[in-house]
């Protein structure tokens, strides 16, 4: 009796410290985003074409789109070496700043699909470090709407 109680011991803290390696809490994604903004002259409804016409254009997989003014749109997936599907996803904002003046903000993350113990299989978020892609996208609406951006808005500083 002794043997058998000592082997499902052993067993039960094998398993528990498995456990213990594996399970973790989610990444706090705070300050992964690459943030670019520009001014256009041009009113709210015109910047919001132009941007829907850019994402189809340059190919984005546009998951929501929002009369009040925002799109989320993706990249194509793309694995690495046959290893994890990454892709980037991108947020625009069009906000009207006067009756022929726009705001358009980007933001970028890029993304990962995997899974943990903790959470079901899904595209989690990563640090984006390279903004030539968001910067892309800003600078074809302007030159949709008809030149460069009004004014180059700075990025704030990154938090993270």
């Amino acid at each position: 009796m002794s043997r058998h109680t000592t082997i499902l011991s052993l067993a039960l803290a094998a398993v528990m410290l498995a456990g213990f390696g594996c399970a973790r809490a989610a990444r706090d994604t705070t300050g992964f985003a690459v943030h670019e903004e520009a001014t256009v002259k041009a009113p709210m409804e015109d910047a919001w074409q132009a941007v829907k016409t850019v994402l189809r254009e340059q190919e984005y997989d546009i998951y929501t789109r929002d009369k009040r003014g925002a799109f989320t749109a993706y990249s194509d997936a793309h694995r690495v070496l046959m290893v994890q599907p990454k892709r980037e996803k991108y947020t625009i904002d069009v906000i009207p700043v006067s009756d022929s003046e726009t705001k358009v903000v980007v933001e970028g993350v890029r993304q990962i699909y995997g899974v943990t113990l903790l959470t079901y299989p899904g595209w989690h978020d990563r640090k984006l470090t390279d903004n030539t892609q968001a910067r892309a996208l800003l600078d074809a609406v302007a030159a949709k709407l008809g030149g460069a951006p009004a004014v180059q808005d700075a990025a704030p500083a990154d938090k993270g």
